[in-house]
């Protein structure tokens, strides 16, 4: 009797186990083993902890083939095989069954390809189709919506490798018991005889529940926080794979409002909380039982520069391009953006509009404040000047425009095919203007500052920045998105030979980095009110620091000289002794974070307090600058505690001085000058700022219009001319 049961039930354990490939070359198998992991992990439903590192560990040595594929098939809901014929067939795999009510789930699919097709692998199902506004008699039937990943790092079409996994996608309306056919195919003709390329699979669907959350501010008032939700294999909720705006697909994190909701299954959930760099993670663990609930917070800060009249912005958020959806909308809408900018806590949000959906994101240009802006946090759109014609030379950042449309350009190809042009229209309408991730193009190999080094000035940065400071037209350089050394190097020289560009701080959201808004910030002394024209001009004027937002350099002054008041400028019959003094925080985990401290300058994230850290002490070092010298410094504590620092300092000539926590934040230059002399205080810089100008033009001048580039020669030439008399006025 038993081995009668036994063989009644061998068919179908035979149909779960999927068949094992041998004849399989190891290292291209493992190359897409890593972009199976690498993008299950992207849309935040990884292989559980154990097996993720297994199978990384099996990529890296000489291991079986088979030992791969028995890891992985546990998680194969369907197994496909393409005979020589290239006929497909399909079985269902090991993987349990399970969706989710109202979500996504993702399964793998596992590809045996003794034809070698390296066709589109194709799914679809008559139990699935536009989930709203399908015919009410198809209600029951249509229940699911099916789709295979195909995106980065995953690709469209088969490798033709003898077997290979593919990411399955599944999306279920309702809760419950339901039956779904799934079908497969390579391209017409390849369907196997006997319907052999479908396969039935009953499936449970975990009912959702509705989980309310109550937000509080570390004051009591009601707010908007970020909220990353896991479960026990570390899946994220909702899920990545589908999200619609304002929950956006390539964030872990959504963001909630109080008194706002989302639906989980049953089951256990951590929920990380957070609202930006000032305030403290806050993490609940909760059970969800299938009965609505509530979750409630309270934030807690452990620093508020606002409330010490230091105003944080991000002066380069996007709405379009990059990492953004681009239809059916061309992007998103600025709901949207303003609850990232709530949930970040950042004060100021400067959405600027650029080539990727340009003519459609425009539209919501208004020269003032987006009348969503809050009384506590502003939003405004304004141009970034990327995409057009003048993006070789450096794409330029353009706040506080009263109009957005070049005069005489109907198109973006219209607009001028180099960057001064752009800078002198803008600061027609005094809008304050500047270089975007300014590293690009500057790369160095020796990360000292100052550096002699000539950088390619190949690229989209602070390139054409060596020439427009010279015609009085960039008002800052924006620095934290791109690697420091290449940012700060080229400041710096310009600094040294008596320029007075400031800098502020950028996130490039979300292109440069997708996962928050406000990474990169300037916080800004304001004057008044929360205004954005006064936040933008505080910028010109130098009154910010930049920061990741988990350091702080507030109230910097030189003799009593604040940074930012009076020019930012003090005058010295002969030099002499100065003091510097400011109040400086930190925040440090109390362990390392080794992943971060390991990385190269040129790695992300490129300024983190975590890079800051002395060796696996919780202290950073604060350095006092001297024309680009460290010539002092003072380590402090990164525990979250403001504290007082001060320094004396002989100044033997005319010169600038700043302070940094490097690469986490930095100050503008207070000038001190001494008998009214001009800075000269390098002519080292000045001989480079020469020469840069020739690698500039050598790498630009070919893609200027012909009927602009007298004009631009020009500009160059001047630049030249501007340097050599620096350069002669230069006594070191």
């Amino acid at each position: 009797m038993r081995s009668l049961l036994l063989c009644l039930l061998a068919p179908l354990l035979i149909a779960e186990d999927l068949p094992l490939v041998k004849s399989v070359d190891r290292q291209p198998l493992a190359a897409q083993l890593i972009r199976v992991l690498d993008s299950l992990e992207m849309l935040g439903d990884p292989l559980p902890a154990a097996d993720a590192k297994e199978l990384r560990r099996l990529a890296t040595t000489t291991s079986d083939v088979e030992q791969i594929q028995k890891i992985l098939d546990r998680y194969c809901l369907i197994g496909v095989n393409i005979n020589p014929e290239s006929r497909v067939k399909v079985q269902q795999g090991p993987a349990k069954p399970e969706l989710q009510e109202q979500g996504w789930r993702t399964f793998l699919v596992k590809v045996q390809n003794e034809a070698g097709v390296t066709a589109v692998l194709a799914v679809d199902s008559p139990n699935a189709g536009q989930i709203a506004n399908r015919p009410e008699g198809n209600a029951t039937r249509r229940f699911l919506d099916v789709q295979l990943f195909t995106r980065q790092p995953m690709r469209p079409h088969l490798s033709g490798l003898e077997v290979e996994y593919r990411i399955l996608q599944l999306y279920s309306r309702d809760a419950g018991k339901r039956e779904a056919k799934l079908i497969f195919d390579v391209g017409q003709g390849s369907q196997d005889l006997g319907f052999r390329n479908e396969v039935d699979i009953l499936f449970t669907a975990k009912p959702a529940t509705k989980v309310t959350f109550r937000v509080l501010d570390s004051d009591g008032t009601p707010t908007t926080a970020g909220f990353l939700i896991r479960d026990t294999r570390s899946r994220v909720y909702p899920s990545q794979a589908k999200r619609l705006a304002p929950d956006f697909f390539f964030q872990p994190q959504v963001y909630r409002a109080d008194g706002e909701s989302l639906m989980l299954p049953s089951g256990d959930y951590t929920i990380e909380c957070s609202r930006g760099p000032e305030y403290r993670k806050k993490v609940q663990r909760i059970h969800v039982n299938g009965k609505p609930q509530q979750v409630s917070f309270r934030a807690e800060r452990w620093i508020d520069p606002a409330k010490l009249g230091w105003i944080s912005g991000d002066h380069h958020i996007h709405a379009a391009g990059c990492s953004h959806y681009e239809k059916p909308t061309e992007g998103v809408y600025p709901q949207d953006m303003m609850r990232h900018i709530l949930g970040e806590d950042l004060k100021i949000g400067s959405v600027l509009t650029w080539g990727p959906g340009w003519y459609f994101q425009k539209t919501f240009f208004e020269g003032k404040d987006n009348k969503l802006s809050t009384p506590d946090n502003l939003m405004r759109y304004d141009v970034e000047v990327s995409g057009f014609p003048s993006s070789h030379t450096g794409h330029i950042v353009l706040l506080s425009l009263k109009e957005q449309e070049y005069p005489g350009a109907k198109r973006i190809e219209d607009w001028p095919s180099w960057g001064l042009p752009v800078f002198r229209w803008a600061k027609s309408q005094n809008a304050i203007t500047g270089f975007a991730h300014s590293g690009w193009g500057l790369a160095l190999k020796d990360p000292k500052l100052p550096s002699q080094e000539m950088p390619p000035f190949d690229g989209i940065g602070a390139n054409e920045f060596i020439v427009g400071v010279t015609h009085d037209l960039v008002d800052f350089i924006s620095a934290v998105d791109t690697p420091y050394p290449w940012e700060l190097n080229i400041w710096y020289h310009t600094l040294n030979v008596g320029y007075r560009t400031r800098i502020s701080g950028e996130t490039d959201f979300p292109c440069i980095y997708d996962s928050k808004v406000g990474l990169g910030r300037s916080y800004v002394r304001q004057k008044g009110a929360l205004n954005y024209r006064d936040w933008s001009e505080g910028i010109r004027e130098g009154r910010n620091y930049v920061s990741d937002g988990k350091s702080h350099i507030i109230g910097f002054r030189v003799n009593n000289q604040q940074m930012g008041e009076g020019a930012s400028e003090i005058n010295m019959p002969a030099p002499g002794m100065v003091k510097v003094t400011a109040n400086v925080a930190a925040l440090l985990d109390e362990m390392p974070n080794e992943a971060v401290r390991q990385l190269r300058v040129d790695q992300k994230p490129y300024w983190d307090v975590e890079r800051s850290r002395i060796g696996t002490t919780r202290t950073v070092p604060v350095e006092l600058i001297v024309n680009g010298e460290a010539v002092a410094r003072q380590e402090i504590a990164a525990d979250g505690q403001l504290r007082s620092i001060a320094f004396d300092v002989n100044v033997t000539g005319s010169s600038w001085i700043a302070l940094r926590i490097l690469p986490s934040s930095h100050t503008n230059p207070i000038f001190v000058l001494t008998a009214n002399k001009p800075i000269r205080a390098s002519r080292k810089s000045a001989e480079w700022c020469l020469k840069a100008v020739d690698q500039c033009w050598s790498q630009k001048e070919s893609k200027i219009r012909l009927e602009e580039k007298g004009a631009a020669a020009q500009a160059y030439e001047f630049a030249r001319q501007a340097y050599r008399q620096r350069m002669a006025e230069s006594k070191q």
